[in-house]
């Protein structure tokens, strides 16, 4: 006995037509049912196979369930041919959910599916297998897809293919990124062109201009630099640019500004240059001093021979001064760390001007406390509190660096400036201990000259210096993590917000809020390669109206 289903239909999709013969065959001895399907007269396939138990069946029973059998199969197929012509992971709903287990119901394995695993096994299968040596490699895609079909590649060629060609392109990507890093710690090192002219321009004028020569401060505002009731602010610089800003910041930030002395040092070649601009620009009612180290009379040898041995030290000239990737293992560091270890070797960390800071008591023996300022920052709100805050018996207020939002700025800890395989940072140090910032301090001076501070500072940079630089790479912060262990007054981080100079996703709401901001790290605001949407927080302070600025075309590129 034969029930026959004829299904017949066409694809939009340009599948063609689709027509198969469906075909129910009851077995002589109606003990079983067959279930086939035939796509043309040469081919059929059994569906599905129903044994009939060996016990007397009656016709009726038999009946009603070849006519059960032929109400559902028609729609059985007709849901396996729309999952065949329109593809069952197109449809989501849920009449689909029908057409998806239809063909599993019948036996049938989605060949997508089985494409992928036997895909992976190959692509696995080639990730533990040795690539082989000299093979020629497709420069892009379209290169491969042609090679594939010129050279008839099979799966397991193709997978070693591809995996040389994605080491290939990372190891090419990695290398671009260490040049770049290179590339711009050296532009960083570098002095602008706007910058070097400001200065040449101002030097000049300090020649040829009397006014540009005027004393600073003027005479009858002398006693002011040594009165203790005012808020005494030092800056130590060679950047004109960099100085008119952190200057103009604080006085403008400031609800008395008329309580404000800025004490500038800089050295003997920009002297002249620094002096002509802030007497050619005035900041008043704030008092600007401004001095050079030669004008100093403590700082001879006799009392700072550990850093002039320290600019002369042939370890310490290679290091900061050499070729900076030779001899470097690149493929046993990161881009960050090879970053991290670039800014470490700024030239800067070897000037006396970077070392200055160690003896504010000296050179300031009349003033009892004092804010020290870097010159990468920007003061954005009035700092007068600072004056009122007790240190409790401590010599510096700074702010913690292990600690905050930015994972990447603020999680500096002492293991990350100190060598703790040697034995003596390992004995006096815990590498586990929070690190502050220098930048933006507090320096109570009257506590500080009952410390040891600066002996300290100077046996441990000698000591460092005579390891050939083992136990850290110099640079000011290492030593004064030393020397003021345990006289430090931690203050809330609000105050100080670092990390512009390297963190491009630094949080613009935050830098809003913050009373300083420091651009510490290569990408300094006045260089070109520093970061576009924190820059304008820098250039609001820079006064382009001013000739020498026009002239020199400073930061003429935004």
């Amino acid at each position: 006995m034969f029930f026959f289903f004829l299904l017949k239909n066409g694809s939009d999709v340009g599948i063609g037509s689709l027509q198969k013969r469906m075909q129910l065959h009851v077995s002589p001895s109606m003990r079983s049912i067959t279930i086939s399907s035939s796509s043309n007269e040469f081919t059929t396939s059994d569906l599905m196979k129903i044994k009939l138990a060996a016990r007397h069946i009656s016709y009726r029973t038999l009946f009603h369930t070849i006519l059960i059998l032929a109400f559902l199969l028609p729609f059985v197929f007709i849901l396996t041919a729309l999952v065949t012509l329109e593809g069952a992971n197109k449809c989501s709903s849920i009449d689909c959910l029908g057409r998806r287990l239809g063909p599993r119901l019948l036996g049938r394995v989605d060949d997508s599916e089985r494409l992928a695993r036997d895909f992976y096994t190959i692509l696995n299968e080639a990730s533990t297998q040795e690539i082989p040596h000299g093979l020629k490699l497709p420069d892009s895609f379209r290169h491969l897809v042609s090679d594939i079909k010129n050279n008839h590649y099979d799966a397991k060629t193709f997978a070693l293919v591809l995996r040389a060609m994605m080491e290939k392109f990372e190891q090419d990507i990695r290398e671009s990124k260490f040049a770049e890093l290179t590339n711009k710690h050296f532009a960083a090192s570098s002095i602008p062109k706007g910058i070097h002219c400001l200065s040449l321009k101002l030097t000049d004028e300090y020649s040829s201009n009397a006014h540009a020569r005027r004393q600073l401060p003027s005479p009858e505002l002398l006693p002011l630099l040594l009165n203790n009731s005012y808020h005494h602010f030092i800056l130590s610089t060679d950047n004109i640019l960099a100085a008119s800003v952190v200057v103009s910041s604080a006085v403008q930030s400031s609800s008395n500004p008329e309580k404000i002395v800025f004490h500038i040092i800089t050295d003997k070649k920009t002297y002249a240059g620094m002096h002509s601009w802030f007497a050619l620009n005035s900041v008043a009612p704030a008092i600007v001093e401004v001095k050079g180290v030669h004008q100093f009379d403590w700082l001879t040898k006799e009392n700072v021979p550990v850093l002039e041995a320290a600019e002369s030290h042939n370890g310490v000239r290679n290091y900061y001064h050499g070729n900076h990737v030779a001899g470097a293992n690149l493929t046993e560091t990161t881009p960050r760390r090879f970053a991290s270890k670039l800014q470490s070797r700024s030239p800067k960390y070897i000037s006396l001007l970077n070392h200055l800071r160690i003896y504010i008591p000296e050179l300031f023996p009349n003033l009892d406390k004092v804010v020290f300022l870097d010159d990468d920052i920007v003061v954005q709100r009035d700092l007068a509190p600072l004056w009122d805050l007790d240190l409790g018996g401590k010599v510096n207020a700074a702010v913690e660096t292990c600690r905050g939002e930015d994972e990447w700025v603020m999680s500096k800890r002492l293991r990350n400036y100190f060598n703790f395989s040697h034995p003596l940072i390992a004995k006096h140090l815990d590498p586990e201990e929070c690190a502050w910032a220098y930048g933006m301090n507090v320096f109570d001076l009257k506590a500080w000259r009952k410390t040891n501070i600066r002996e300290t500072y100077h046996s441990w940079l000698r000591e460092n210096l005579r390891l050939n630089l083992a136990m850290w790479k110099l640079g000011t912060l290492p030593p004064a993590l030393i020397a003021f262990k345990g006289h430090v007054h931690v203050i809330d981080s609000s105050w100080h917000m670092l990390g512009l100079g390297y963190q491009n996703k630094t949080n613009i709401e935050n830098v809003r809020k913050a009373a300083v901001i420091h651009y510490n790290g290569q990408s300094k605001p006045w260089l070109e390669i520093g970061f576009e949407h924190l820059r304008p927080f820098w250039t609001k302070y820079v006064n382009y109206s001013n000739d020498f600025i026009r002239n020199c075309h400073i930061l003429e590129y935004q």
